[in-house]
């Protein structure tokens, strides 16, 4: 019977693999401790965007005065957990991975393969958040869309109450999947994704010039905002719909409506979120002996080592 003996060295790549691993889970996690303290500070201008794109500002106002615009946080800060663990976790990592296996993928190529990715790993659980998130947002009022708007199958003035109000995320959930199925909760799905992939891409195009992508994805924001707050009252029957209605109703100023707030919302935001991950890395990520922190991001499993192991 052959007896396996494991070296020295082989203890410590097996070690190193670990470790590496460690990190990254916890990268995960730092990921989405930040995205949700990002959205939290931020999510009344978030508010003031959703109810500019959906026209519902000045009845929210009427209707729900300041405090509606913390209407829909809790359901944004749970998307965020998943947005920031995706970002931080995923996208960083796969960038890495295609970096290293496709040197001739370097740069805004494995930016856009990794942002992609990140974001159809995480829009699982990002949208349906979006959605109820967005619903409580501009719930109880009313709208002045100048499109046609159905429901049951019969024409209704613009002036017509959307939905009731929700008494937080569970019933709102439960209210969407009862009435709309998985359909609703993931209304908008893909018009998340057009927005987010390209989104990601520009920022990095653009180098930091955050607010410049911001604006420039709006109407993909605007046409996500107006599917996933029309409820069973239907406006538009999908994404393509939605941009050539509100093109030929609205024009440029309903193509970009709510744009400055979205500025002012994610430039903020993901400041803010950066600056937490930043935190948490500081003190909370293990030293090395030379007292340098450990650097996620720079992480790579050696193939050779995981030969070793095995």
């Amino acid at each position: 019977m052959a007896v396996q003996r494991i070296t020295s060295t082989e203890a410590q790549a097996s070690k190193k693999v670990s470790n590496d691993h460690f990190f990254l889970w916890r990268e995960f996690v730092w990921g989405a401790v930040a995205g949700a303290f990002g959205e939290g500070m931020m999510h009344p201008v978030d508010t003031i965007k959703t109810r500019l794109q959906s026209q519902a500002i000045l009845n929210g106002l009427q209707v729900d005065g300041l405090k509606g615009f913390y209407r829909g946080a809790i359901p944004g800060i749970t998307g965020s957990l998943a947005t920031g663990a995706t970002y931080f976790g995923v996208i960083e990592s796969t960038k890495k991975w295609i970096e290293d296996s496709h040197p001739s993928l370097r740069g805004h190529w494995a930016n856009f393969i990794a942002g992609a990715v990140g974001d159809t790993l995480g829009s699982f659980v990002y949208v349906p958040c979006e959605v109820i998130k967005q619903r409580m947002q501009v719930q109880g009022t009313v709208t002045s869309w100048s499109s046609v708007a159905v429901k049951n199958g019969k024409a209704i003035k613009p002036g017509a109450q959307i939905y009731s109000y929700y008494t937080g995320m569970i019933h709102a959930g439960f209210s969407i999947w009862k009435t709309q199925g998985l359909k609703g909760l993931y209304a908008g799905y893909l018009s998340t994704l057009a927005r987010d992939v390209p989104f990601a891409g520009l920022m990095y195009v653009q180098y930091n010039s955050t607010g410049l992508s911001a604006y420039l994805t709006t109407p993909l924001d605007v046409v996500k905002t107006r599917l996933q707050v029309q409820g069973t009252t239907l406006r538009y029957t999908g994404w393509l719909d939605a941009i050539c209605s509100i093109w030929a109703a609205e024009g440029m100023k309903g193509i970009f409506r709510g744009g400055i707030p979205r500025i002012a919302w994610y430039i903020p935001a993901s400041a803010l979120t950066f600056m937490a991950v930043e935190f948490l890395r500081d003190h909370f990520n293990e030293r090395l002996p030379n007292d340098n922190l450990r650097d996620v991001s720079r992480l790579s499993v050696d193939k050779k080592s995981l030969q070793e192991v095995a």
